[in-house]
């Protein structure tokens, strides 16, 4: 299984959706997962998969926001494009 580290600015609508399906209610302590990464940093992120793909999308002060107001107004997203990350910052 391919194992894939997403930023939050990179998200896109299709692991979005895994991420609210997974922790509709936003995710907890123990659902967080801690490594290093091949520079010596260590990264917090949540865990979502698919047939062929594990992603861990590191977690930002952003993230849980995003998911409960994309949760919230699904139905405002075009099926077929990316999450405009850029909209919802500052």
């Amino acid at each position: 299984m391919k194992r894939v580290i997403v930023e939050y600015a990179k998200l896109t609508k299709d692991i979005l959706d895994l991420l609210v399906e997974k922790y509709p209610d936003g995710y907890d302590y123990e659902d967080i997962i801690s490594f290093k990464n091949a520079k010596g940093e260590t990264i917090k992120a949540v865990e979502v998969k698919t047939d062929d793909t594990d992603y861990l999308v590191k977690i930002s002060d952003r993230l849980e926001q995003t998911m409960e107001d994309y949760a919230e107004d699904e139905d405002s997203f075009d099926e077929n494009e990316d999450l405009d990350i850029e909209g919802l910052e500052d």
